[in-house]
């Protein structure tokens, strides 16, 4: 069962360990590792991992370390592949509300979920999404 949809900052900060993530997000997601559900990563975010990693911005390991989580079946991250229906739910993520295309989609990944977004981004705990920061 999916308890939320992470955005690509939050799904990486978890996986390094980094200060950035907030304490309700941490807690969110230890929590759903402990109850067995799923935090879904989408797989637009791992397209991101690789545009920033190109631009120098994410090192490297950082594809490796998000693919080998989502290849875990144990582990909290799972996989929300980009489908047609979530195509779908982005016509009720206002562009105008998140206008950054893979946010968007992850957030209509979360709509489509029916679940919250675990993000930093203010645009997007502005938008009218429920959220968890």
């Amino acid at each position: 069962m999916i308890a939320a949809v992470a955005d690509t900052h939050t799904a990486l900060w978890h996986l390094f360990g980094d200060a950035r993530l907030s304490a309700a997000a941490g807690t969110f997601i230890s929590e759903a590792a402990t109850a067995r559900r799923k935090i879904a990563i989408s797989t637009i975010s791992l397209a991101e991992v690789v545009y920033l990693i190109e631009k120098n911005r994410l090192p490297s390991a950082a594809y490796d370390e998000l693919t080998q989580a989502l290849a875990d079946p144990e582990h909290v991250f799972t996989e929300a592949v980009f489908t047609v229906a979530i195509v779908q739910a982005m016509r009720q993520v206002s562009r105008a509300e998140v206008p950054d295309m893979p946010d968007r989609v992850v957030a209509a990944t979360a709509v489509y979920f029916d679940v919250p977004v675990i993000s930093r981004d203010r645009r997007i705990r502005a938008a009218h999404l429920k959220t968890v920061w």
